[in-house]
């Protein structure tokens, strides 16, 4: 049968002196006796007592708790970005809580009432690819819980977030591709519902302008991100009379699927047609035929400044003007180790 914890009653009851004075006595208060204190604390660590973090918690106004909702586990960015996000938690003595939406919006905002109720201090999000409305964010003003967005950001002028600067890095990928004598490039977008996705496509269309190369709509297609949507969108394109002779895809996941479904065809990849993407993930190393560039947004850094500000809202309040609404991070084009 488990024992149950130690109580400062109980070590008030067995040294009969008040409550308040145990309290006080293990807080190494002052108005307590050096005698007093040294029997205390004695009985304590040999009655093995700890602190009850829920009664201290109350009294604080926190739990020491931060929420992370994240897309999934499985993606190695987010893999590499909880990373970020623990080692600043663990550094300030918070714990933290996490949860995966799936890409799914109801499965997101359940995890929010969930956080909620299990009274986080705060909470660093990256959103699902199909969240459209942040109404389940916004309920969270009511409760004084913060948000900061970090990668997967709300368009939002009024929230915190942290993100890499992919408009930037999609000029810099065409600007790479046209060096090396592509000129037919084809661009596979994400949901709309992600920010990002019209930020990478707006920097498509840019680079190509850059470079005097008229648009062609039907060298853009899109993906849902799963691997069915990305064979359909690398089918129309290689469907094309004149197929690409690029493509620049939404990130290394969606990449891999259309180079298999490329392979699958019988072209040569990155010879009859260059692959390029988004987010630089180390496993591409270990591939035969990764992307021949991509985009590094630095998960970690990301999750890590998010956790960083999200600290300071909670420390000092959302309302303090030295803390920044809108971090917009340089990303950097990688060319493959091939």
């Amino acid at each position: 049968m488990d024992q149950k914890p130690t109580t400062i009653k109980e070590i008030a009851q067995r040294l009969n002196v008040s409550i308040s004075t145990v309290s006080r006595a293990l807080h190494n208060h002052p108005s307590i006796g050096l005698r007093t204190k040294m029997q205390v604390q004695k009985l304590a660590e040999e009655l093995h007592y700890e602190p009850n973090q829920a009664a201290i918690s109350f009294k604080q106004g926190k739990t020491m708790t931060l929420g992370v909702i994240l897309p999934s586990l499985g993606e190695e960015f987010f893999s590499i970005a909880i990373n970020g996000i623990e080692d600043v938690a663990t550094e300030n003595k918070y714990t933290v809580l996490i949860g995966q939406s799936h890409d799914n919006t109801e499965r997101e905002a359940q995890i929010v009432d969930t956080m909620r109720r299990h009274r986080v201090d705060g909470l660093v999000v990256s959103l699902a690819k199909t969240t459209k409305s942040y109404e389940h964010f916004e309920q969270l003003k009511k409760y004084n819980i913060p948000i900061v967005f970090f990668d997967r950001v709300p368009d939002n002028k009024d929230a915190f977030s942290v993100s890499c600067n992919l408009h930037n890095s999609s000029v810099e990928l065409v600007d790479w591709l046209v060096s090396k004598g592509h000129k037919r490039i084809g661009f596979i977008k994400g949901p709309d519902a992600i920010v990002h996705s019209g930020q990478r496509l707006s920097g498509y269309y840019e680079g190509l302008k850059k470079h005097n190369i008229k648009p062609d709509a039907a060298l853009v297609v899109t993906t849902d991100l799963s691997s069915a949507k990305t064979n359909d969108a690398m089918h129309k394109l290689l469907a094309l009379k004149n197929h690409p002779d690029a493509v620049m895809a939404f990130n290394d996941y969606v990449a891999l699927d259309a180079i298999k479904y490329t392979k699958s065809k019988g072209l040569k990849v990155n010879k009859d047609i260059v692959f390029v993407s988004y987010a630089n993930l180390p496993i591409t190393s270990y591939m035969d035929n990764p992307p021949i560039a991509s985009v590094e947004q630095f998960p970690y850094q990301q999750a890590e400044k998010a956790t960083a500000i999200l600290l300071q809202i909670i420390s000092s309040g959302a309302a303090s003007e030295s803390i920044p609404h809108k971090i917009l991070l340089e990303s950097k084009v990688i060319v493959n180790r091939q």
